[in-house]
């Protein structure tokens, strides 16, 4: 019987871009599958954490991704715009948002259609690997979808028409998130063991290799 693995994952998060790709290959090359489970970033749920935050945080966040993404062949960029807007004169982050619930419920659309991994691996291409500016504009997104196999327009209203059903899926995320034992992204849950973090690949590939899994 094929193992599968719950991703819980953010559309504005690095760590989440830096992984995508490996999680794809394995998916692609053996046999398991990737429950794609989107949730909003830290600074949508909890608005004050960045304000919180040890400076050196963001520091090191910023330090360790560039390093990270080179250490993995990744092209990276922090995006243009940002998936979360953030109020340049308060420094706070507002409810009202123009990019990131978007983006979230088109990823719990393209997961409820099959096609989540396919989804996030080419959207946050789009978004992180520094080769578009305006990712947001245009036909981008929507070439960005077709790659994965889907229909940007049909998507969108079908968020449009019940928009509310979205906002449940990625809180019911968040809650099993929790479950799971971490509140950070990415994290990949096994059985109910967490794996917190890109740097736990490893470690999450030879988990499931230990419960059996087998090439493709």
């Amino acid at each position: 019987m094929s193992l599968s693995f719950d991703l819980f994952w953010s559309f504005r998060s690095p760590y989440s871009y830096l992984v995508t790709p490996r999680i794809a290959e394995l998916v692609r090359d053996f046999d398991v599958t990737c429950n794609v489970r989107i949730v909003y970033p830290i600074a949508v749920r909890q608005a004050d954490f960045f304000a919180n935050a040890d400076p050196l945080w963001v520091f090191y966040l910023m330090r360790d991704t560039y390093r990270t993404a080179e250490f993995l062949g990744l092209p990276y960029r922090w995006p243009n715009p940002d998936p979360v807007y953030r109020d340049p004169a308060t420094g706070t982050y507002p409810a009202e948002q123009p990019h990131i619930h978007r983006l979230s419920h088109l990823g719990v659309a393209a997961a409820e259609r099959g096609r989540g991994l396919a989804f996030i691996e080419a959207v946050s291409a789009l978004i992180w690997n520094g080769a578009t500016d305006n990712w947001h504009e245009g036909s981008h997104l929507a070439e960005a979808a077709a790659r994965a196999g889907l229909d940007l327009a049909e998507m969108d209203a079908a968020v449009a028409a019940d928009t509310a059903q979205f906002v449940a899926a990625v809180e019911a995320n968040q809650i099993d998130q929790r479950k799971g034992g971490h509140y950070g992204v990415p994290l990949m849950v096994v059985e109910g063991e967490p794996f917190f973090g890109q740097d736990r690949f490893d470690q999450l590939v030879w988990r499931l290799e230990k419960k059996g899994m087998v090439r493709r």
